[in-house]
């Protein structure tokens, strides 16, 4: 039964896939719209997990996980905004969990603890105060 299902995925992924073979497309570094789409892919899920009882800590460990995945799997650790510098998992953790807070404060801010929208509050002015 598996052999039939494995088929039938190669004839679904196209000539393209097979085509390729084994070679890997060079990596683009993520642009400020792949950024956009993971914070709103790893935003909603947190809403959508929250809403389901998930506690906080755990819904953004798990979308923030999966969004550095995303980066280093798809893009290689690049950033287009960094430079295309090589981003550390630390620093690709640090930059998912503060946009996936963000976005959740912007899509259910009921579901985000009031002592999160206070960090991340601060957070933000400190850093528009350095900005100026």
């Amino acid at each position: 039964m598996a052999a039939p299902l494995a088929t039938l995925s190669l004839l679904l992924a196209g000539p393209a896939v097979l085509a390729q073979g084994a070679a890997k497309p060079q990596t683009k570094p993520a642009s400020d719209s792949d950024i956009f789409l993971y914070r709103g892919m790893g935003s909603s899920y947190v809403c959508n997990a929250r809403t389901a009882g998930v506690e906080f800590p755990k819904a953004v460990g798990i979308a923030a996980a999966t969004y550095v995945q995303l980066l280093n799997g798809r893009h290689g650790g690049l950033v287009a905004s960094t430079g295309n510098k090589k981003l550390t998992n630390e620093q690709l953790f640090a930059g998912a969990e503060f946009q996936i807070i963000t976005g959740a404060l912007q899509f259910c801010p009921d579901k985000v603890p009031a002592d999160v929208k206070t960090k991340v509050e601060e957070a933000i002015k400190k850093q528009q105060a350095g900005g100026q």
